[in-house]
């Protein structure tokens, strides 16, 4: 496996080792941004570099305190395995797609979700990008033009009578199937069910399916210059259902959606199935802090945004990158109707249809959202520092299966879409207000009393997480210097995280922070972040996960708040969704080398 912020081990970014690196002494343009002020009218610049995809890895280091804003973040550690013994996901064997689940142990999909077989599957080539004259432009959604909306519904009903041909890869619902069968356990890698979600796997699957889903309604306009729009909600502007989605009887409505969606309502970027009980602002703010601490504070090294390393013979689902836990998860739920309401004939609703993976692409908006996180993508690699793509060649050299807008079938290579620029395409550019949004109001003075709180020996296990908890626990080492921090990252790790895999979940973690947190404002330095979970399937056919990590690097999160010379701090965990299922074996605080 190919170095990780210079760490050795297969399974994780983070080791124990101490080695020091050395320090890079010219400054990343990132860091021109990432201590300024935050603008609370969010007018920023509109400035935008290019999206140069430099694929070239470099391992050295940078100051931390210039560009390591805390490492707090999302990884799951499972299915380590030796290297010798590794390989790539290939593309699946399509003679071994059948019927994919609902949710975990069923019911099953009612329909089968399997693409149609290609003649010859041991014949069908790699894909080759076709030459272009013109890059694709892809806007934002909520500032699309009148044509090109027309456009967009002309193509988008085009596609929709492609149905009455159940065989033809191009149809609606034949796309929208290849989410279901990736997703929803209808494929199966040496006895074990294949899923792109929670994984490495995420972010290359996603831009493959719409690379190719945008060439189809291309094609059937015959504009090969037709670029899908972004749902840009990681920008007040964007950060409503975007109106031309919202039109009924237009061939990019859909009906199972939630009600709130509709009439301009602000999105939650950490919805969890509930509505949360703040002004629009708070609402638009929390949004702001959801996004900063998930493209810069959580994601500095390459593994934390991709997700876990998946390869060939290991479980699926060893662990999400940070994107794909929010905002990517919640804007699912957000949109999708309310679990357990009545969809008509007596059949109540796990979600349908953006709120269930085997269902979101039924959804035109599953498209448009997927946009702006592909777009993710490219924004985090422009920050700077160690944000690159991975070099790892099991990842490079995994494999997917899809057809083209010839109905043409191909497997396509994770290495094959780095560059947007050279697939074809590129982001009509809009401003990113949550570079400078970086938490900097305390609502506490001083340190929480950690006497008056349980330490961890007796808060832990929990059984069931159905109230805020909080507990004291101690720390490796205090005051630090500056070398120390830069070496290694100081991380609090919740071990033995499991929970029903047929529910929503989310719960957030505070720093310095007691059970009277008010955890609907997030934009507070105590926040160091929440963990969330669509229903999938997974390895197993039971209905609980299998025990996973939750890490969050609190080196940044310490110094903000203070508490650097303190050997015990006070942790808060809040439950949104899910709580009566999650249990917690335990929690630690390690040194660890990034």
């Amino acid at each position: 496996m190919a170095s990780v912020c210079n760490s050795t081990t297969l399974n994780t970014p983070f080791t124990s080792s101490t080695k020091s690196s050395s320090l890079a002494s010219t400054p990343k343009p990132s860091q021109l941004f990432l201590h300024g002020k935050r603008n609370q009218t969010f007018k920023v610049s509109c400035k935008v570099s290019n999206n140069d995809q430099n694929q070239n890895v470099e391992t050295n280091s940078v100051d931390r305190r210039n560009m390591l804003l805390g490492l707090g973040g999302l990884y799951g550690v499972a299915n380590a395995v030796p290297l010798a013994s590794a390989a790539p996901v290939p593309a699946p064997d399509l003679k071994s797609c059948s019927k994919a689940e609902i949710n975990p142990g069923g019911p099953e999909v009612p329909y089968l979700c399997c693409p149609p077989k290609p003649d010859d599957l041991d014949k069908v080539p790699y894909y080759k990008f076709p030459s272009m004259t013109k890059l694709r432009i892809r806007p934002p959604a909520h500032a699309a033009d009148e044509e090109y909306i027309a456009k967009y519904k002309l193509a988008t009903s085009r596609m929709r009578e492609l149905d009455t041909n159940p065989n033809d890869p191009r149809g609606f619902k034949q796309q929208a199937n290849i989410h279901c069968a990736y997703c929803n356990g209808a494929y199966m890698i040496d006895g074990k069910k294949l899923q792109v979600h929670e994984s490495w796997l995420f972010f290359p699957f996603h831009r493959w399916y719409l690379y190719f889903y945008e060439r189809i309604l291309g094609s059937l306009i015959d504009d090969p210059t037709f670029g899908l729009p972004y749902w840009n909600w990681d920008h007040p502007k964007g950060m409503r259902l975007p109106p031309m989605f919202d039109v009924p009887g237009s061939s990019l409505y859909d009906e199972r959606r939630n009600p709130h969606v509709r009439n301009g309502t602000i999105i939650d970027l950490g919805s969890f199935g509930e509505e949360t009980k703040t002004t629009q602002l708070q609402t638009m703010t929390n949004n702001l802090t959801h996004m900063y601490r998930q493209m810069i504070t959580n994601s500095p090294c390459p593994m934390l945004f991709f997700g876990a390393r998946y390869v060939k013979g290991t479980d699926p689902n060893p662990g999400q990158g940070t994107i794909e836990n929010i905002p990517h998860t919640p804007v699912h739920i957000w949109t999708g109707t309310v679990r357990g309401s009545d969809l008509g004939n007596g059949v109540k609703s796990n979600g349908e249809n953006m709120g269930n993976f085997y269902s979101a692409g039924l959804d035109p908006v599953f498209y448009c959202h997927h946009g702006n996180v592909d777009r993710m993508w490219n924004e985090w690699k422009q920050t700077g520092g160690k944000r690159r793509d991975l070099t790892d060649k099991d990842w490079l050299n995994s494999e997917f299966f899809f057809y083209d807008e010839n109905q043409n079938p191909w497997r396509v290579r994770v290495r094959d879409c780095l560059d947007t620029k050279k697939m074809g395409y590129d982001y009509a550019p809009m401003p990113t207000p949550w570079r400078n949004f970086k938490p900097v109001r305390k609502t506490t003075t001083g340190k929480v009393n950690t006497g008056s709180l349980p330490p961890t020996s007796k808060a832990f296990p929990v059984a069931k997480l159905d109230k805020a908890i909080s507990f004291s626990i101690n720390r490796p080492a205090s005051s630090r210097t500056q070398k120390e921090k830069n070496e290694q990252e100081e991380m609090l790790t919740f071990n033995g995280v499991k929970y029903d895999d047929r529910e929503y979940i989310r719960f957030d973690v505070f720093l310095n922070a007691d059970k009277t947190v008010n955890a609907n404002e997030l934009d507070k330095v105590e926040f160091a972040g929440s963990y969330t979970s669509l229903p999938h399937v997974h390895a197993n056919h039971d209905s609980s996960s299998e025990g996973v990590p939750f890490q969050l690097a609190i080196t940044e999160l310490l110094e903000d708040i203070g508490l650097e010379d303190e050997d015990t701090i006070a942790v808060t965990v809040v439950p949104k969704a899910g709580g009566e299922t999650i249990s917690i074996q335990g929690a630690e605080i390690k040194l660890v080398g990034c």
